[in-house]
């Protein structure tokens, strides 16, 4: 719903930038869908989805796939209004408040899954674990998967349904109302404040808290998880008795993905965050709202595509697995196919071997 404001700013010729937002909106979203498809795809034709290495960037993935659909689907309904649109826009802003939250989650997810592997294989390689604690971490690990769906539906609950019993998407009749995130409840200037209207409000301010709330948490999450990792890493490859050029090489591999995973994850939402705290401090600055609402297009709609190939292709799991699968479709039948895996799965690991596997993960 449009504030006053926003309706001037349209009647000043900010149709014209929203056109630009809404052509932005939809290439970015359709690179993120093929994006993320691609990685659900050959997780699936590789029948890789329950690895413990790739199930969850498969989950991950998922989320940015659902993520980019919602992106997809309000640049389409900008161009072609429909019966009711501004219902369908109001609950379409908040199931996607639940698709990019749990995108956060599930980021965190994964850089925890790192950090576990590499903490279990650490521990094996110095003194064999039980199986209960194994199985306790894999416990653990599911109990995180599903938290990471649970909890963003669960905070977004007051949205749908205080806003649709309170009519809150009565004024959300901009056709931008499908467009950008966080879009203002309209409010008249004459009229005085009523319940609805006061519920409305808080609702508006309780999705900016939710999103900013969670971006922090999860990016000091991302940080510290990094962090540990890299340590634990270090430690690791000391373990092993003699550094070479091999194992320098592994150490500042590692050091530049702690670095990366967090800038990639920052800059893919930082603008939006920006825009959620000018929302929240009332700013009428049209420049850098302008500015931000551009950067925005371009990075938090392309967040499929950016976790693909941050988190994907670039990847030696990936690529390791792609490169196995083809050398056993060409020299191998299936019977052997799953000997091998049987006689793998029955041999301890030497440390060389653990060594290389911690690499391929971070």
């Amino acid at each position: 719903m449009a504030l006053p404001a926003e309706a001037a700013r349209l009647d000043g010729g900010w149709q014209e930038v929203y056109s630009a937002l809404q052509w932005i909106h939809f290439t970015m979203a359709m690179l993120s869908v093929i994006g993320s498809s691609s990685i659900i795809a050959y997780a699936v034709f590789q029948n890789a989805v329950r690895s413990p290495e790739v199930r969850p960037l498969f989950y991950l993935s998922l989320y940015d796939l659902f993520l980019g659909m919602c992106w997809l689907t309000g640049a389409l309904l900008y161009s072609t209004p429909t019966a009711k649109q501004d219902l369908i826009c109001y609950n379409l802003q908040a199931t996607g408040q639940i698709f990019y939250v749990a995108s956060f989650l599930y980021t965190v997810n994964y850089t925890w899954h790192l950090y576990m592997d590499l903490k279990m294989k650490y521990n094996q390689n110095l003194h064999r674990m039980p199986p209960q604690v194994v199985d306790y971490a894999g416990c653990i690990g599911r109990i995180a998967t599903i938290s990471s769906s649970l909890i963003p539906f669960l905070l977004m609950v007051p949205v749908f349904c205080l806003g649709n019993s309170s009519n809150c998407y009565q004024n959300f009749s901009q056709k931008h109302g499908c467009l950008l995130m966080h879009t203002e409840i309209a409010m008249p200037t004459n009229e005085p404040q009523t319940l609805s209207g006061s519920v409305c409000r808080a609702m508006h301010f309780y999705g900016i808290g939710v999103f900013l709330i969670s971006f922090l948490i999860s990016f000091i999450a991302i940080l510290v998880i990094l962090s540990q990792a890299r340590g634990l890493y270090k430690r690791f490859v000391n373990s092993t008795g003699f550094l070479g050029d091999q194992q320098w090489a592994m150490i500042k591999m590692v050091e530049q993905r702690v670095v990366f995973y967090p800038v990639a994850f920052f800059c893919c939402w930082a603008p939006a965050v920006l825009l959620g705290i000018l929302k929240l401090t009332v700013s009428t600055n049209s420049k850098i709202y302008m500015a931000l609402l551009i950067l925005q297009a371009l990075t938090a709609a392309s967040q499929g595509l950016l976790n693909c190939i941050v988190y994907g292709w670039t990847q030696h799991v990936f690529l390791s697995l792609k490169r196995n699968a083809c050398r056993d479709v060409d020299t191998q039948t299936p019977l052997l196919r799953s000997q091998k895996k049987f006689y793998a799965s029955t041999l301890p690991a030497s440390p060389t071997d653990a060594e290389g596997s911690t690499s391929t993960l971070l």
